[in-house]
């Protein structure tokens, strides 16, 4: 399949090449030449996308020299295809195409680099088809999602990216390769410098080795193991298929199950939820926090904390313990039980939850939320009191 892939992608490049060379002046020859280019047994990495300073499309020109060696290392060459635009008003982003342009055609090296233009949908569906390696290099974190990455997986293509966006979550050492520490660094130029360097060892130490590292049958067997890892890993979580599957069990059927719920008898059901929302939403700035106290006893920090409703049931409110998530894990969200009513009020309560120690007391902050059955919050009613 991927030797089938991969001479389907040099096929095309040489096709869209020899067309695109005569609207930019390019000699009889070197039109020629470009139907040639390229040697489908050769290891390929694509890069596609749109051309912007915060996508980094050219950290591998970083040391242009040292990415000169690595693509015509006479024993395990490797071949690049590139497309791309930036918007018309971005110069910047139309600047990095140029300096592309300017490796690509320097005197008479031509080194094995090809640039793609007129990038569209045509020319991504060949390439995520058809690379070994797609590479990905945006700056931490503006890398909103990565689809085009998900897109490789089912053609058997291995992702070398940035840990942003949905690699972050899907990255581990057998199905690719990662660049960078997971943090964040602003647009420091010494660390875009570090992250060059890095991907230069990892395409020279680890992806180009690996390749052309074959038994007696001319099998690369350590790379046909990572490419059915992530296959076998990451396509069925990173697919159109599972996103439908998930919306259709987790939001569509309910929401349509709530409705007819919701409809019966002429909207019975309806106009009473309707009524305790509102009922809420009058009675919401009534409530206030009172006295939180905090005590740290093995390992433990428990919370107690007074809440004054006022106007609304208990019932329809929940006393949570709050805290904000780091290092990428998710927020720390502990339901508080309710105890004791406060004396000489009409409608305080005590609330009571222990949470763990590891991190300090002032990260938890106690919060109310609405609390209705069958109510989806906060997409119904997204009301929240913070106790400050």
């Amino acid at each position: 399949m991927r030797t089938n892939a991969n001479k389907a992608l040099i096929a095309f490049a040489r096709e869209h090449l020899s067309m695109q060379l005569p609207c930019s002046g390019y000699s009889r020859d070197s039109i020629e030449q470009a139907k040639h280019l390229f040697d489908p047994d050769v290891l390929t990495l694509g890069f596609a996308r749109r051309f912007a300073t915060y996508k980094r499309p050219n950290l591998l020109l970083h040391d242009p020299q040292r990415l000169l060696r690595l693509l015509t290392n006479p024993k395990f060459p490797v071949q690049l295809i590139i497309s791309g635009k930036a918007h018309p008003a971005d110069h910047d982003g139309q600047n990095l195409i140029k300096e592309w342009m300017q490796f690509i055609w320097q005197g008479n090296i031509h080194p094995p680099v090809i640039f793609l233009s007129d990038y569209d949908m045509h020319i991504s569906e060949n390439l995520v088809q058809g690379v070994d390696v797609w590479i990905n290099t945006p700056r931490r974190p503006w890398e909103a999602s990565g689809t085009s990455g998900m897109k490789v997986l089912v053609n058997g293509g291995i992702n070398l990216s940035e840990l942003d966006g949905w690699w972050a979550e899907a990255y581990k050492r057998e199905v690719g390769w990662a660049l960078g520490d997971g943090n964040e660094h602003g647009d420091d130029p010494a660390w875009d410098a570090s992250e060059a360097e890095q991907l230069y060892n990892i395409l020279e130490q680890e992806v180009v080795p690996e390749f052309y590292n074959r038994n007696k049958k001319g099998i690369p067997v350590a790379w046909i193991s990572r490419m059915r890892e992530s296959m076998a890993q990451l396509t069925p979580r990173f697919s159109a298929d599972r996103t439908v599957r998930e919306y259709t069990g987790q939001h569509y059927m309910p929401a349509s199950t709530a409705y007819l719920a919701r409809a019966a008898n002429k909207g019975v059901k309806g106009e009473e939820l309707v009524d305790r929302l509102n009922t809420l939403e009058q009675g919401w700035d009534s409530m206030r926090f009172g006295d939180v106290k905090v005590e740290t006893l093995e390992k433990q920090h428990k919370f107690e904390v007074q809440i004054y409703f006022n106007k609304l049931d208990p019932d329809t409110v929940q006393v949570e313990i709050f805290a904000n998530g780091t290092d990428g894990h998710t927020p720390i969200v502990q339901k508080m039980a309710r105890g004791s009513k406060l004396e000489g009020t009409a409608n305080g309560y005590n609330y009571f939850t222990s949470v763990s120690s590891t991190r300090p007391a002032l990260d938890y902050t106690p919060r109310a939320i609405p609390c209705l059955p069958n109510v989806s919050v906060p997409l119904e009613i997204s009301r929240i009191l913070w106790q400050r």
